[in-house]
C-alpha cells in the first residue's frame, strides 16, 4: 500500500501577518506614543508647577528675611522710640524752657543769653501744612556763633521733635563784634 499524501492547504498568511501588524505592532505603537505625549505633558505641568513654586518660595524667605533683619533694627531702636513717644506726651513749652535753662547753666553767660521765648499762636511752615498736631516756638538769643550752635545741637539731642523753621542772625548794636543776634522759630510736634 502507498500511501497518497494529499496536500493540505494553509490558510492565507497575508490575513495573519496583516492581523499580527495591525495588533501586535502599530496598536501598541500608537498606545506607546499616546501614553509617552501623556507623560510629557503630566512632566511639563509639574516641572512647571514646581518652577513656578520654587520662585514663590524664594520669594518669600527673601521677604521673611527681610522682615527680620528690619525687626532687628526696629528692637534695637525700641528704647528710643519708647523716649520720643514720652517725650511726645510732654508740654513742649515748658519742656524747651526746661532744657534751654539746664543747656545755659553749662554754657559761659558771656557767650550765651536767652533774650526772648515765646509760643506761637499756631504753627507755620511744615506744622500748618500737617494734619500732625504741631506747636510753633519763637525765641531769641545772644552770644558767640559757636557757643549758640552747641546751645542748639544739645536743644535739638534732647528734643528730636523740634525742626528748625527760621534762623535769622544779626550783628549786636552795642558794638561787640563777637557777640550776635539770634532769633530763631522751630515747629514743636506733638502727640
Amino acid at each position: 500500500m502507498k500511501w497518497r499524501s494529499t496536500p493540505v492547504k494553509l490558510p492565507d498568511t497575508a490575513m495573519y501577518k496583516q492581523s499580527i501588524i495591525l495588533f501586535g505592532i502599530v496598536v501598541p505603537a500608537i498606545i506607546l506614543g499616546v501614553l509617552m505625549g501623556v507623560c510629557a505633558l503630566i512632566k511639563s505641568k509639574v516641572s512647571s508647577s514646581f518652577a513656578n513654586k520654587e520662585q514663590y518660595y524664594s520669594g518669600y524667605e527673601m521677604n521673611r528675611m527681610t522682615a527680620l533683619e528690619i525687626e532687628a533694627r526696629l528692637s534695637q531702636q525700641r528704647a528710643h522710640s519708647d523716649r520720643w513717644a514720652e517725650l511726645l506726651k510732654q508740654e513742649t513749652f515748658s519742656l524747651v524752657t526746661t532744657n534751654l535753662r539746664t543747656i545755659a547753666e553749662e554754657l559761659p553767660p558771656k557767650e550765651f543769653q536767652q533774650t526772648a521765648f515765646e509760643r506761637l499762636g499756631q504753627s507755620g511752615g511744615f506744622g500748618g501744612a500737617s494734619a500732625q498736631k504741631s506747636s510753633g516756638l519763637k525765641f531769641n538769643f545772644r552770644g558767640t556763633f559757636r557757643t549758640v550752635q552747641q546751645a542748639f545741637l544739645e536743644l535739638e539731642t534732647k528734643m528730636p521733635n523740634l525742626q528748625l523753621q527760621e534762623l535769622r542772625i544779626d550783628p549786636t548794636t552795642n558794638g561787640d563784634s563777637a557777640l550776635l543776634n539770634f532769633q530763631v522759630t522751630y515747629t514743636a510736634w506733638e502727640n
